[in-house]
């Protein structure tokens, strides 16, 4: 399935479950994201992000988002949204 790099994660919050990501491409609640580095490759749907602790439905190239994750990420795992 074709996907397009989106972000990198910069920050994990291992007791909550929260990556931060810095956005080269925009997002939206409810795309899949599929989340890959050395230690780390699964896909999940996007279901909430925040920007400075405010929920967003949509966010930006340039934008830090935190969003919940359902596996450990690491700082520079690269985030994919898979394309229709």
């Amino acid at each position: 399935m074709p996907e397009e790099l989106v972000g990198t994660i910069t920050h994990y919050f291992g007791r909550i479950g929260v990556a931060v990501v810095r956005l080269r491409a925009p997002i939206s609640v409810g795309d899949m994201l599929h989340i890959r580095g050395k230690a780390t490759d699964f896909t999940q749907k996007l279901e909430s992000m925040q920007i400075q602790h405010q929920p967003v439905n949509a966010a930006g190239s340039g934008d830090e988002v935190a969003i919940k994750v359902e596996s450990r990420v690491r700082e520079g795992d690269e985030v994919y949204k898979l394309l229709p």
